[in-house]
């Protein structure tokens, strides 16, 4: 089983490597890691280093595709034309494509949620509606063979569920098993509802700075 995962500058780390961990255990996987030019690609703090074996030129099909997100840095790939188009000519091949965070609002770019469910990161929710995507609250929600995930961690739990419906529950259950994922967070947060109104405050300001960096980023790029 091939699995493409795409990789550019600043991709976040987790949304890759989480997936990963999950997934390079499908039988027969074999795993390959993408971007327009080989070499090392830097994350999106720069301190952690992956390194492109293929480009994207090179591949010619796939089983399984994996966008992931990013900060700020997907906005650079939304207007690459050239990467859109090897992602929808991917795509037109596998049986699966799959997103993490930001790494949806790729896919939308691409034209490839149009009329359909997606996630993404809670505060980009939004963008993927301006692609023709229909955004929902969700962890992870799969239309067709696409599935897309929520914000970073939740590609984990998108992973696990593909594995399910690629080699079976028993196999999948294994996989978590083997990974040792059964998350037990020292703070139980699982949405907005159940922190108090502050730490949402701090959240949506947080993000609302993040969100500036993105403005004055696409700025510069029109």
């Amino acid at each position: 089983m091939d699995i493409v995962i795409l990789l550019y500058k600043g991709f976040t780390a987790l949304d890759v490597v989480g997936p990963y961990e999950v997934l390079s255990r499908l039988p027969n996987a074999v795993v390959k890691f993408v971007a327009k030019q080989k070499g090392i690609i830097e994350s999106e703090y720069s301190s952690m280093k992956m390194v492109a074996t293929h480009t994207l030129e090179e591949i010619e099909n796939a089983d399984i595709l994996m966008i992931p997100g990013s900060t700020t840095a997907f906005l650079n790939v939304v207007k690459d034309a050239e990467t859109l188009h090897h992602v929808q000519r991917i795509d037109a091949t596998t049986q699966w494509t799959i997103s993490v965070c930001s790494g949806a609002v790729l896919l939308a770019a691409a034209g490839l949620l149009k009329g359909k469910a997606a996630t993404t990161h809670w505060g980009l929710l939004d963008m993927l509606s301006k692609f023709g995507a229909n955004p929902v609250a969700e962890r992870y929600i799969q239309h067709g063979k696409i599935i897309t995930a929520a914000g970073v961690s939740a590609g984990i739990d998108m992973a696990l569920y593909l594995t399910k419906a690629v080699a079976g529950e028993a196999y999948a259950k294994m996989v978590q098993l083997i990974i040792e994922y059964y998350p037990e967070p020292p703070i139980n947060i699982s949405d907005f509802s159940a922190v108090p109104k502050e730490v949402e405050e701090a959240a949506r300001a947080f993000f609302k700075k993040e969100m500036m960096k993105m403005n004055i980023a696409a700025a510069a790029m029109n």
